[in-house]
């Protein structure tokens, strides 16, 4: 049973991506301010998510003093009206967003780095925990696996099992399946059927306008791909999924309206 279903939601919670970065994937989204921020809490936001450093395929690496220029204001100003996620690898980054108000660090690294790890332990926050294999820069290089669905679950499970070990409340962990990172076509789309080897942690699925959506529409361009992205969200409403983090928040939340009400 998802989270949202035991809490007597009957909706996926929708976060809103922001990204303070000139080099996203998605252009329109190389819009990370304050207004777009607000505009989403107005447009019924859950979570705004806020990344300074983009992790798409091919992406370099910034410095921590850039990451945390481009995103301090937005976090600060922002988590005044909404609960705010940090998205970022870097645990000085993490631990300053968390002073100014987030409330969610979502590691694309998954925890890899211990010093992240004990933040989130010695902070109480919530946390997403996503799979990446390799590094942004090389992860769409001919990406490989023996059993995709049981190496990325059993990275994830392992993760959430530490937190817990070491004192975590289990209802601030999310998982993330890692969606186009370091995963084909065929990794992402079974991932997303397997969904339930996550259980009993909560689950995000980060797929708003990914290549996926692109190979799957033949829509090469990321300005068209907004229909596919609420399919697999209608999936996600569905199948029980807790949290979908998009680029489009009336529209999610337009489309879960719509369900909600159809299943009354």
């Amino acid at each position: 049973m998802a989270v949202w279903e035991q809490a007597g939601k009957s909706r996926p919670l929708v976060m809103g991506i922001i990204n303070a970065t000139p080099d996203s994937f998605h252009e329109s989204s190389r819009k990370g301010d304050v207004e777009r921020a607000k505009q989403m809490v107005k447009d019924g936001a859950d979570w705004i998510d806020i990344g300074g450093e983009s992790s798409r395929p091919g992406a370099t690496s910034i410095s921590i003093e850039e990451e945390l220029e481009r995103v301090a204001p937005i976090v600060k100003e922002i988590s005044k009206i909404a609960k705010v996620s940090i998205d970022t690898r870097n645990v000085e980054v993490a631990r300053e967003a968390l002073k100014l108000g987030a409330k969610m660090i979502n590691d694309v690294s998954g925890l890899r780095d211990k010093a992240m790890m004990d933040l989130v332990i010695e902070s109480g926050c919530e946390v997403c925990v996503m799979h990446m294999l390799g590094e942004p820069q090389r992860m769409q290089e001919n990406p490989n696996y023996d059993d995709v669905v049981s190496e990325v679950n059993n990275y994830l499970i392992s993760k959430a099992e530490k937190l817990v070990q070491l004192g975590h409340p289990i209802n601030k962990i999310h998982l993330d399946p890692g969606i186009g990172f370091g995963k084909t076509l065929d990794h992402n789309i079974e991932l997303l059927k397997s969904h339930n080897g996550l259980r009993p942690y909560s689950i995000l699925w980060g797929v708003s306008r990914k290549s996926m959506i692109g190979q799957i529409c033949n829509q090469p361009d990321t300005e068209n791909r907004l229909a596919g992205s609420l399919a697999v969200a209608a999936k996600a409403f569905t199948e029980g999924i807790d949290i979908v983090r998009v680029h489009d928040v009336r529209e999610h939340v337009d489309l879960f309206s719509v369900l909600e009400r159809m299943e009354e």
